[in-house]
């Protein structure tokens, strides 16, 4: 990370003990120890927690237990300096499929950075299942700056943060894997729509989303937003929080750290500095979307950015990305040379400490009221199809839910989600969900279902046809400002097709359902409803 890699092995050989400060309402629980040198965890649907040690072996916390017989002991592993085992992601398939995707520092020569996956069989892995997904370029004999972090976008695309092996030329150069922000299929091929892609592109460069990296140690994917923070390591000046969500971006690194006058290159979104007004630090090692379903933690929390800090006082701060980003201490003193601050799926913060070898949560135990994070979404939807009401609240758990609709409740409908398999007609209405506890409850904003029935149109003479469409929908005239919308009102890509008598729409790719098709035509805007039937 630092040219004072020293620090970074150092305070693993001894513990301090330190006295944490949090807001009030809030401690650290210890989850687990006796972990050597952890680098980096990941949460399973079940609720076990995978944590990977920098020697190669991958730990199972099983009901609060670190169960003795690690999930995988890797051979052949060089964890010299900050190589290692230093990444895992789940397949977003995990409860089906078993897979486990790990990032680490091969032993055999030439030593290089692998990405590997492994099959679950319970709570170890096949080890004859192994599946090599990327080799990446091989290192020089520098053993830091290997980034290592590993996770799956809502775009079912695998991210992979790749460090600069501590040569300043790879960042800037688009043809090896250093430095690099990669975006890869869970095969380890290369995206077609990745923004350097090409079919005369180097390997490397086909599978690059971002650069100008130095060490993107840690990033953090937002729930529902997709929103993607990659945080990069620091030399002598700043630390960065940098916005990857969209691909092609330069970082600046090495010709620019923190932020730039230089329009060539992205600044971070946010940046803080190894001196001067607070925060200040030596090296970000993790930043996390505080985003829960689910969380016992104050309303005002849910949507903040946590990072940390390697170094003494080894903090936790919290950003808000409301405004201008705005840092608020949350923690100090919270772990000795604390790492990968996550949000787990209870709705605590978890981190590492490497100096402690210990897994920590952060809980919130006053007893405070539900309050809604999130509202359920109002739906349009067509006769048959499937639909589903969700809502998030903060507060002290366990919550119980209760699902209204028009002012009646609703039988059995008492979790965080309320789902009809085949909507009809008579499904339709306002939908609406309280949120109760100990201490108090609260509704949530009212959501309208409507549920609609279209009939074929195969007349020409109306203004498109045919309704329902399969292939393409064709105008008897030319219009303009075309936009299709899906019923929750994102935007669907259509090729328009047009010339002075008629306009045709391409819309074989769509998958099924309703659709808002909206156009202009002699001046006077039309929406109209639209089936695709593919």
């Amino acid at each position: 990370m630092k040219s004072a890699l020293f620090v970074f092995l150092g305070l693993n050989m001894f513990t301090l003990v330190e006295a944490q400060t949090f807001p009030d309402g809030f401690e650290r629980v210890p989850v687990a120890t006796g972990i050597s040198s952890p680098t980096v965890m990941a949460f399973a649907p079940d609720g076990r927690i995978f944590v990977a040690q920098q020697n190669g072996v991958l730990r199972v916390i099983k009901d609060g237990t670190l169960l003795t017989t690690p999930f995988i002991t890797l051979s052949s592993v060089n964890s010299l300096g900050e190589r290692g085992l230093i990444g895992i992601a789940l397949d977003p398939d995990f409860s089906t499929n078993g897979y486990v995707y790990l990032y680490y520092t091969t032993s055999v020569a030439p030593i290089h950075n692998r990405i590997v996956r492994y099959t679950a069989n319970g709570d170890v892995a096949l080890v004859a299942s192994e599946q090599s997904i990327l080799e990446l370029d091989n290192l020089s004999g520098a053993t830091n700056h290997n980034g290592g972090a590993l996770a799956f976008g809502l775009d079912g695309k695998l991210y992979v943060a790749v460090g600069d092996n501590a040569n300043n030329a790879h960042p800037q150069n688009l043809d090896t894997y250093h430095g690099k922000f990669l975006r890869i299929n869970k095969d380890g091929s290369a995206p077609t729509d990745n923004p350097f892609y090409s079919e005369a592109a180097s390997e490397q460069r086909k599978r690059v989303w971002a650069y100008g990296l130095r060490n993107p140690y840690t990033f953090s994917i937002q729930p529902v937003t997709g929103k993607i923070f990659v945080n990069d390591v620091g030399q002598s000046s700043a630390e960065e929080i940098n916005d990857a969500t969209t691909g092609g971006k330069n970082f600046g690194w090495p010709n620019a750290e923190g932020n730039s006058t230089n329009p060539a290159y992205t600044n971070p979104v946010y940046a803080y500095l190894h001196s001067g007004p607070q925060p200040t630090g030596c090296a970000i090692t993790g930043g996390t979307f505080f985003n829960p379903q689910i969380t016992t933690y104050p309303a005002a929390y849910v949507g903040k950015y946590f990072f940390q800090d390697f170094c003494s006082p080894h903090w936790i701060y919290s950003l808000d990305l409301s405004g201008t980003p705005t840092p608020t201490l949350f923690g100090s003193n919270v772990g000795n040379s604390s790492v990968a601050i996550t949000t787990g799926p209870d709705g605590n913060l978890y981190y590492l400490s490497r100096g402690a070898g210990a897994l920590y949560k952060v809980v919130y135990t006053a007893t405070n009221p539900p309050v809604i994070t999130e509202h359920p979404q109002a739906l349009s939807v067509l006769a048959g199809a499937s639909v589903s009401f969700s809502v998030s609240a903060s507060g002290t758990q366990p919550f119980s839910y209760q699902w209204i609709k028009d002012d009646v409740a609703i039988n059995l409908a008492n979790a965080a989600t309320y789902s009809i398999s085949s909507a009809q007609p008579s499904n339709a209405g306002l939908y609406r969900v309280r949120v109760s506890n100990s201490a108090g409850e609260v509704h949530s904003n009212t959501a309208e279902l409507t549920v609609e029935t279209v009939v074929g149109v195969e007349d020409r003479n109306s203004d498109f046809y045919p309704n329902p469409a399969k292939d393409w929908i064709y105008f008897s005239h030319p219009v303009v400002a075309v936009e299709l919308k899906d019923y929750v009102g994102r935007s669907s890509y259509i090729s328009i097709e047009q010339n002075n008598q008629q306009t045709r729409l391409d819309v074989q790719h769509l998958p099924k359902g309703l659709y808002f098709l909206s156009y202009e035509w002699q001046g006077v805007h039309y929406k109209k409803k639209v089936l695709i039937s593919n």
